[in-house]
């Protein structure tokens, strides 16, 4: 069972429009990668996805979807509870995945952390050359040469 404190915190995070979204998004519009929809309805529910296109990205938080950069601990409370739901979320989110893809979608997935202002750089070099490809648009500010 899980405290009302708890309860309480886990209800205030948001769904949609996180501040790592927000980035992303910003960060795709100056690099010429408009066009996008956001929650669109498919399973999962991608961040950010060009339908037309059946690619979508998805931005996870690196605490509930237990990121594989960061050392992430497991709450020192209700230690089962917490394990059950982490094994819950990373489950979905690999059902999501084989089901986007197998439906013909390329599904992307960007960790919480990769849009922090150390990592940005390295991640927008790594995935924007390739999603332009994949979208079939031209990039913009960035030397083809990075």
């Amino acid at each position: 069972m899980v405290s009302e404190a708890v309860h309480k915190s886990m209800q205030g995070n948001k769904r949609a429009n996180t501040k790592p979204e927000l980035v992303l998004r910003t960060l795709l519009r100056s690099h010429g990668l408009t066009g996008y929809r956001l929650q669109w309805k498919v399973p999962g529910h991608p961040d950010v996805c060009w339908p037309g296109k059946k690619v979508a990205v998805f931005v996870n938080g690196c605490f509930w979807h237990r990121c594989p950069h960061c050392k992430l601990t497991v709450p020192k409370t209700n230690v089962e509870y917490w394990t059950a739901k982490f094994e819950r979320n990373q489950e979905r989110d690999r059902e999501v995945r084989e089901k986007l893809e197998s439906d013909g979608w390329i599904v992307h997935t960007i960790w919480e952390c990769e849009l922090k202002k150390k990592n940005v750089d390295a991640t927008v070099g790594a995935l924007f050359p390739q999603l332009a490809d994949e979208l079939g648009k031209e990039l913009v500010g960035m030397d083809p040469e990075d």
